[in-house]
């Protein structure tokens, strides 16, 4: 039943989007600041190349091909489920879903992806300007242009489910959003938003490579932008599997807990 009712499910998430689509313009300006650091890290290369991990120089348009990819990638894994869950859970309202036969999660997840078309229409320019300008700052590989749905689709994966989780605690909390912001200033740090990752110290790139942040972005980035090898790649997507093997669990978790909670009280 759940399956047969996602396509349906699409259609009404993309005419929302469609309605709604005034507030994903605004949310979209409000993910600009990989292009504000382009500009701060292109301006410093100007002067002379930075030195990255291995002594690899960077030049303008390693930077300008590199937060391109960022902004990109960025538009195609956001998800909010976690603002979604609160909202209807602190209204009483998540009671309509539970009494559908689609489970909540998965109509989360349609709901989120309904608006992939719109945003896929925002990168359009960017992507143009991208391979007009700076192709040689993507991937040569045919392999790594192979793994990039995979990789997006991963990190994607990794940021709803997380999501989930943080959501499904307002079924014990007034509001679990400062944990969404807790999240974000990491995300900030540990992802490659703002730094590159192979401008950290070795023991802070290190620490990265055992947190989730890396593979909600860095990690496609790289990919596309064909500063790893194919198997250095596998390995990134194959973690990234991990994380959404880890993340599916917690959030179930928390989900069906948070439930029973929710109706012991009469939701």
């Amino acid at each position: 039943m759940s399956l047969r009712a996602v396509p349906t499910m699409l259609k009404v998430g993309f005419a929302e989007a469609a309605a709604y689509r005034t507030e994903m313009v605004v949310w979209v300006l409000s993910t600009t600041m990989p292009l504000v650091m382009m500009l701060l890290w292109t301006s410093i290369a100007d002067v002379a190349p930075v030195q990255g991990q291995g002594g690899a120089a960077w030049n303008s348009g390693t930077f300008v091909g590199y937060f391109l990819s960022v902004f990109i990638v960025r538009q195609l894994v956001a998800a909010w489920a976690a603002w979604e869950m609160n909202f209807e859970i602190r209204q009483g309202t998540l009671a309509l879903r539970l009494l559908r036969p689609v489970h909540p999660i998965i109509a989360f997840a349609t709901s989120n992806l309904a608006y992939l078309p719109l945003r896929t229409l925002v990168t359009l320019p960017v992507v143009g300007v991208l391979v007009a300008t700076h192709r040689e700052a993507l991937a040569s590989d045919g392999r790594l242009w192979a793994l990039l749905p995979v990789s997006l689709f991963f990190a994607w994966a990794i940021t709803f489910l997380m999501n989930v989780t943080v959501g499904a605690l307002a079924f014990v909390v007034d509001s679990s959003l400062k944990l969404m912001d807790l999240w974000f200033a990491f995300f900030f740090v540990f992802s490659g938003y703002l730094v590159p990752l192979d401008f950290f110290p070795d023991w802070l790139r290190e620490l990265s490579a055992w947190l989730p942040f890396r593979y909600v972005l860095a990690a496609p980035v790289e990919v596309m932008t064909g500063r790893v090898s194919f198997d250095e790649a596998l390995g990134l997507v194959l973690r990234q599997g991990a994380w959404v093997v880890g993340f599916g669990v917690m959030a179930l978790t928390a989900w069906s807990q948070g439930v029973r909670r929710f109706q012991a009280f009469g939701g």
